[in-house]
Parts: structure tokens; sequence; C-alpha cells
């Protein structure tokens, strides 16, 4: 996130990271990077030597889930996937702690460069990418991953419509967040019908571990250690096209050799899930920030890209 949490201070983060992981840490600074989760780098020393996470709960994710995705991750790792940025293990075992109204978790600070160029990957950066994602695909799964089920309810339009019959006042973006959802109405109906029925099709499929989220933000390619795959809050057991999409989406089918229905799938689900969220969003109280520039893009960006197609299409 852009902005600092306004629910817990810097104080509480330095005190909660020097008890859980590092005695030895003597500062924080919040990183403006990401966004969903608010992160910090911890310094000992003037050196940086943990990257810190703070991530939300309700509704996306609970105490439980959030701690087997990255317990997961650090099992994964433990198996041999050196390419896993992992959790490190805090003072009571765990890979998280409970801070304010979230979940805190540290990793070690590692020195790299981001993956290829924006969002999606170039034709070196995606060729990385897939060889990491197939050797993740064919690992064992850890006991106790959190298992893929629908992020968006089959009555989403329906209660959609109903949020935005009346006028929103509780901030600067929230009319003009409400109409434009007003205006896509019927094609979010379409799309939250598409995306269960081929979601009826998922248990017919393969599941692995996949990490949900493999775009070149969370890829570092470190001078040592090659490409590095970061923030696993997202790890669950799904089909294996939940990885594959942005692949896909950058014009490298080729290498993703997926099983197109479920592209589709995972393609509606990340659009529906962000207008679910950003829906919220501007439904509640918020004041124009950064945070909020940010968000009011990414809703305006899932209302209007164009609907996917088969790239034979």
């Amino acid at each position: 996130m852009r902005e600092r949490p306004t629910h817990v201070s810097d104080a509480a983060v330095l005190e909660a990271v020097r008890a859980a992981w590092d005695p030895e840490i003597d500062e924080v600074e919040h990183l403006p990077v990401g966004f969903g989760a608010h992160h910090w780098a911890a310094v000992a020393g003037g050196e940086r030597r943990l990257f810190v996470t703070l991530d939300g709960l309700e509704p996306r994710h609970s105490p439980e889930s959030l701690e087997g995705a990255y317990a997961g991750a650090a099992a994964l790792f433990g198996a041999g996937l050196e390419f896993v940025v992992p959790c490190l293990r805090a003072v009571p075992g765990t890979c998280t702690i409970p801070l304010g109204k979230g979940a805190l978790s540290a990793t070690g600070w590692v020195d790299g460069t981001v993956a290829g160029t924006g969002d999606l990957p170039d034709r070196g950066a995606a060729e990385a990418n897939a060889l990491v994602l197939e050797r993740l695909h064919a690992a064992t799964p850890p006991s106790g991953l959190p298992t893929w089920r629908p992020l968006v309810g089959d009555a989403f339009a329906a209660v959609l419509e109903r949020r935005t019959s009346s006028t929103w006042d509780c901030g600067p973006y929230a009319e003009r967040a409400r109409r434009a959802l007003r205006e896509r109405l019927d094609a979010i109906e379409r799309w939250v019908g598409a995306y269960h029925r081929l979601s009826d099709e998922a248990g017919a499929r393969p599941w692995v571990a996949t990490h949900g989220e493999p775009h070149t933000r969370n890829q570092l390619v470190a001078d040592d250690d090659g490409v590095l795959l970061v923030d696993w809050e997202s790890l669950k057991l799904a089909p294996r096209e939940r990885d594959l999409r942005t692949l896909v989406d950058s014009g490298h089918a080729d290498l993703a050799r997926p099983h197109w229905p479920m592209i589709e799938m995972f393609d509606l689900e990340w659009r529906l899930d962000e207008i679910s969220q950003y829906a919220a969003w501007f439904a509640a109280p918020h004041t124009g920030d950064t945070n909020d520039d940010v968000a009011i893009g990414g809703l305006l960006s899932e209302l209007e890209r164009p609907e996917w197609s088969h790239p034979s299409a």
C-alpha cells in the first residue's frame, strides 16, 4: 500500500518484529510498494535485514488460511524449491503473528530487481517464470494448504445492483465508482454466470500448489539466485491455470500449454474479485489519498478492459 495503515503504528511494528524475529532491529521503514498489504524494511545497524508484511484478514483471509499459505511456502522451500522466498518462523513457531487488524510476517531481505517490465513478462522473463511454475506445480503440495474456491458468489451481480441503487456519499470517488458499476451491471451479471459455470468444471481438473499471483511484481531477479517468487499469501491448491493466466495474457501461451476453459475462469475470477473489492472500498468512507487514486484506476480498468477471448479467436 502507498500509505501507512491507520490502525498500526511504525512503533508497534518495530516492537513486534523485535519480539518475534530479531531483537537487533533498531528501526522499521514503511515501504510504499505493492497493493493490498503494508510493507516495511526492518533495519539493523543501517542495513536492511527483513522485509515485513502486514496482511489484512477478513474477508480475504482468516488467520488459519494465511498461516497455512505462508507455512506451505516455507515447506516448499524446505523441500528444495530454492526460488521460494519463505517467511521466517516467529518466536511462537508460526510464520505469522497477530497485529492490529491483520497478521504480521517477515522474510529475509533480498536485493534484486523486478523481472521484466510492468505486470506482463517479456519473453525472457516469461521463459524463466514458466520453468519456475512447472517445478512448483510438480511439487508435492504441503499439508495444510488452503484450497481454492470461487471468490465471488453467484448472487454478486444482484447484490451489487442493490448496493448501487442509491447515491454513495462516503468520499471523493464514491459516486464515480458507483456510476461506473451501474453502467456495467449487465456485463457483470454475464461474467458471474460464466465464472460459476466454469467453476463447476474445475473439480475435474488436476489440482496442484499454485502461487496465485506470479506476475512480474512478485518476481525478483537476484544476482546469485536467479528468478525468485515472493508474496506467498495467496498460495492455494487449485488447477494450474490459476498461475498460467499471466503467461497467456502476455502472449506466451506456448509456454503455458493450458486448459483453456480454466484460463477463462481465472481471468473472470481476477476481474470479478477486483471489482468486488473495489466496490466495497468506495462504498466505505475514504479520503482520496494515494491508495484511493490507485484503487479507482484498478476498478475502471477491470470494468472496461476487453472481454477474454481464446488467443486463436
